[in-house]
């Protein structure tokens, strides 16, 4: 079975948990890029609360995704990679895992779509989630889709998920401010690690 997205930075947990009860990820590479989304944003939980990091990106809005380069002006990386540090390195998984997410932070990518499927295989390789992936292009859809999360993109379109309930897991400032559903899949990654994947079973 096939779950139909877009290439996402560091995606949303709701991405993952569906994925889990898939076979393949698919995804359009000649879908035209939106911003303001999840294909340049993540969101991180911080000791202040949530924190969205954006990369910045040569093209605007209607290039198709695949041609969507990253802008190296400004210190993205630096800043990205700190807000993650700042925010992970108390918890329990953050210094097994850090150095697979830390060179990516030190690389020049060009192109956003190749960025972003490079730090989801490593995320389905840390998790133990090893789906395959396939990049299609032109307007045809696989007809046996088990699910069609392309409007996660969207961060408004996050809750009510069909088929998906968070599942509460630790986190590391949830006394502070209380649990927080719907992150960037590293969080659930630095503060679970291997059991991430029990919390995507039982959020679908």
């Amino acid at each position: 079975m096939i779950l139909l997205s877009h290439p996402l930075y560091l995606a949303p947990i709701p991405l993952y948990a569906r994925l889990y009860a898939c076979g393949r990820l698919v995804i359009n590479g000649d879908e035209p890029f939106i911003k303001q989304t999840y294909r340049n944003r993540a969101v991180i939980a911080t000791e202040k609360g949530t924190q969205a990091l954006t990369i910045p990106v040569v093209h605007g809005n209607g290039n198709a995704m695949r041609d969507i380069r990253i802008s190296e002006h400004g210190n993205w990386r630096h800043q990205h990679w700190n807000a993650i540090v700042s925010a992970y390195r108390k918890s329990p998984f953050f210094d097994y895992y850090a150095d697979d997410f830390a060179h990516f932070y030190e690389e020049k990518d060009g192109f956003l779509m190749d960025f972003n499927i490079r730090l989801h295989n490593v995320v389905c390789e840390l998790l133990g989630l090893e789906r395959e992936i396939e990049i299609t292009h032109g307007k045809e859809q696989p007809a046996d889709a088990c699910a069609d999360m392309r409007s996660i993109a969207e961060p408004k379109a996050i809750t009510g998920i069909e088929g998906y309930s968070p599942r509460q897991y630790y986190q590391v400032f949830a006394e502070r401010n209380g649990f927080i559903p719907n992150l960037s899949i590293i969080d659930l990654l630095f503060n679970m690690g291997p059991e991430g994947l029990l919390t995507l079973r039982d959020s679908v």
